[in-house]
């Protein structure tokens, strides 16, 4: 069917359903506090542990890294909500509330009776949800009195958006970002630079520990391992400067909330009930920024969904690593945190395109899915990018990679239902563009893409090397 044909059909759809293609909230209507899934969690995720005495990290070390505030939001399991400071919530009406989009076109493309939703959060410069959480983050370090935070980033939306965030609060920003994404990125490292960010490719030799790794992996591609060492290094060795990570921590996931509250407050307005909400997942902060208040219900006995991870196959730490204490950066200076790995020495083939390159995922999230709360599935990158294309083709955006992992499964489940005939509300989280990521499109498109999977082998070498707790 054409794509003219298909947006007719799609418009006599939306009309007898009465649900616009694009569900907006009002400005008043943005989230005023953020969502705290651990105080609804019956089994709390298991403290971070210092690296040299395996005890809990308490506040005041936690604070030697961290912003004061952000450690306080890291340690919190007993709030269920958590007030946005009036300057954040400001900056958020900037570019919130984003749209929860009826992807009609799709639906008729693939001919399913599924009903799928997309939470769109690539409507800001830096083309991403990371905003949500750069935004509090260079706040609360503004608040503090800080001079600058240093960071690591993958595909770029994380440095992007906090050198877009720090510029904002008149901060200094040190970005080290993953050598193979600094050399096939080049424009998003632009973009961080125009906000004031100085870039530099990881692992380097700006560091101690870069130029160990460097020393020991000669010729590396890097890894966020990598990159978080050297960012911890620089902000511990430089007064005035304090750390930003933009996933994996609980205080991340706090921030992400938003995103999942104004899907469930946009699909509330229509009296849609979500059957299944999927995510990508590398970190795990937009996943359990989308499902928080849908797995809140969940846990308190509300309701039932069915809540999908995706991460790629050639970095499959939910699918294939184990729930242990495990460093969280390859340098091994950071906290131990309990979660699912492969080992903090893991780094994904440099044929890999997305962002999703960490070799750990959330403890939150490692809690919920060891309790069988959610499910995970791991997608080739080939198939990902055939997905990509296909939405793209149809509902007008150019999807990121990262995003394009829970658009596969969402076209996988939406034939499913196509088989069965069942109309599942199916919703999926579209955490950004992938305009700066037109390396990877040709690659594809020229047919030099390839399905690189770890074996047993090579996961089983990074396994041995975890802590012997």
């Amino acid at each position: 069917m054409a794509n003219n044909e298909i947006r007719n059909a799609a418009s006599q759809t939306a009309e007898t359903a009465k649900i616009p293609y694009k569900i907006y909230l009002t400005e008043n209507e943005i989230p005023s506090s953020w969502y705290n899934v651990r105080a609804d969690m019956k089994n709390k995720p298991a403290p971070l542990l210092n690296p040299g005495t395996h005890q809990p990290m308490t506040a005041e070390e936690l604070s030697g890294v961290f912003c004061e505030e952000l450690v306080a939001q890291e340690l919190d399991n007993e709030n269920a909500y958590i007030p946005i400071p009036q300057e954040i919530q400001d900056f958020y009406k900037m570019y919130r509330p984003s749209p929860l989009v009826r992807a009609y076109c799709l639906e008729e493309k693939l001919g399913t009776p599924a009903h799928i939703y997309y939470k769109f959060e690539g409507n800001n410069t830096s083309g991403s949800h990371k905003l949500n959480s750069a935004v509090p983050q260079a706040y609360y370090a503004k608040k503090q009195g800080l001079k600058g935070v240093t960071t690591e980033t993958g595909a770029g939306q994380w440095g992007t958006a906090l050198s877009m965030a720090c510029s904002y609060f008149d901060l200094d920003c040190k970005v080290y970002m993953v050598k193979v994404s600094y050399e096939q990125k080049p424009f998003r490292r632009e973009v961080m630079r125009t906000y004031g960010a100085s870039v530099t490719p990881s692992p380097s030799d700006t560091t101690n520990v870069g130029r160990k790794i460097l020393a020991e992996h000669p010729g590396t591609t890097g890894s966020l391992g990598c990159a978080i060492s050297e960012a911890v290094e620089v902000a511990v060795t430089n007064p005035g400067y304090r750390y930003v990570l933009g996933s994996v921590l609980n205080q991340v996931l706090l921030h992400q909330s938003v995103i999942g509250l104004e899907t469930k407050a946009a699909l509330d307005k229509y009296d849609v009930k979500a059957d299944m909400i999927i995510g990508c997942a590398g970190g795990g902060s937009n996943l359990g920024g989308l499902i928080a208040p849908f797995m809140g219900e969940k846990l308190r006995g509300e309701a039932d969904y069915r809540i999908i991870a995706v991460e790629p196959a050639s970095c499959p730490s939910f699918t294939r690593g184990v729930y242990a204490y495990d460093f969280c950066d390859t340098g091994m200076v950071c906290p131990l945190a309990k979660m699912y790995t492969l080992g903090s020495d893991f780094i994904p083939a440099p044929n890999h395109a997305g962002g999703l390159r960490y070799h750990g995922m959330s403890p939150v999230l490692s809690q919920l899915y060891d309790d069988g709360l959610m499910e995970a599935v791991s997608v080739k990158q080939t198939e990902v990018f055939e997905a990509a294309e296909m939405f793209a083709r149809v509902e007008g955006i150019l999807p990121a990679p990262e995003s394009s992992h829970a658009i596969r499964v969402a076209i996988d489940e939406a034939l499913k239902c196509k088989e069965t005939g069942e109309a599942k509300n199916i919703v999926f989280g579209l955490t950004g563009t992938g305009y700066f990521d037109m390396v990877a499109y040709e690659k594809y498109h020229d047919g030099l893409m390839t399905d690189y999977i770890p074996t047993d082998e090579e996961l089983a070498k990074y396994r041995a090397k975890l802590p012997q707790m």
